[in-house]
C-alpha cells in the first residue's frame, strides 16, 4: 500500500516538474522571441525618423489639371514597433491648363501603420487629417487623407519608400471654381527616403538580453 501511494505521489511530482519545466521553456522563448524583434526593429530603424519625399500631384476637381510637382519634409515618432505618428509639411502647385499655376501648401498629421517591421521590406498604410492653405494664406480648407505605400531598408537606419495618398479636401474651392456637388480632392504619388535615428539605449539593452539568453543555453561538451 505504502511502495502504491509513493509510487503515485512520484508520478506526480515527476508531472509538475515537467510541467513546469516545458511551461519555463515556453516563457524563455516568448521572451527571446520579443527580444530578437525589438532588437531587429531598432537594428534596421529607430525611434524617430525625418522623412524627406519628392513627387507627383494632380488635383481632381472642376477644371483641368496637370501633374506637377511637389516636395514634402516631416517628422515620425514611434508609438509601437508596427504604428507611428508623423506630422508633415507639403509644398507644391497647382497647374490648371493654360489658366494658373499656383502654389499651396498643407500640413498633415497620420497615424501610420508598418505591417511587417522586424524585416527590411515592409508594406504600410496610413491616415489622417490636415490643413491645406494657398500661398501667404489667403484660402485655407482642411482635409482628410488615407494612403498606402512599401519601405525598403537600403542600409540599417536609412529606408527608402514608394507611397501614395488620397487627400479629400472640405472645400470646392482649391482650383478657384465652385461647380458640381463634390469637394475638391488630391492624389499625390512620391518616392523619398525615411533617416532614422533613436533607441540605441534600448537597442543595447535587448542585445544584453538576448546575449545573456544565448550564454545561458550553451552546450558544454563533456571531456
Amino acid at each position: 500500500m505504502i511502495i502504491k501511494l509513493n509510487a503515485k505521489l512520484l508520478c506526480i511530482i515527476l508531472f509538475i516538474g515537467c510541467f513546469n519545466l516545458v511551461f519555463s521553456q515556453d516563457s524563455i522563448s516568448k521572451s527571446e522571441r520579443f527580444n530578437t524583434r525589438k532588437y531587429t526593429f531598432l537594428n534596421y530603424r529607430g525611434t524617430n525618423a525625418i522623412d524627406v519625399a519628392i513627387g507627383s500631384l494632380s488635383l481632381q476637381g472642376d477644371q483641368e489639371s496637370e501633374y506637377d510637382v511637389y516636395f514634402r519634409i516631416g517628422y515620425k515618432r514611434q508609438l509601437t514597433s508596427h504604428l507611428n505618428t508623423n506630422i508633415s509639411f507639403n509644398k507644391y502647385n497647382i497647374l490648371i491648363k493654360d489658366v494658373s499655376n499656383e502654389g499651396f501648401m498643407s500640413f498633415d498629421i497620420n497615424l501610420e501603420y508598418l505591417f511587417s517591421p522586424f524585416t527590411k521590406f515592409s508594406p504600410f498604410i496610413f491616415a489622417g487629417g490636415g490643413y491645406n492653405a494657398a500661398n501667404y494664406f489667403e484660402s485655407t480648407a482642411t482635409k482628410a487623407q488615407a494612403g498606402f505605400g512599401f519601405e525598403l531598408i537600403m542600409s540599417n537606419h536609412v529606408g527608402f519608400k514608394l507611397f501614395g495618398e488620397y487627400n479629400y479636401l472640405l472645400s470646392d474651392e482649391l482650383d478657384g471654381l465652385i461647380e458640381g456637388d463634390t469637394d475638391d480632392a488630391l492624389i499625390r504619388v512620391g518616392i523619398g527616403f525615411n533617416f532614422y535615428f533613436g533607441g540605441k539605449k534600448k537597442k543595447e539593452m535587448y542585445q544584453k538580453k538576448l546575449k545573456t539568453v544565448i550564454n545561458s543555453n550553451q552546450i558544454i561538451p563533456y571531456n
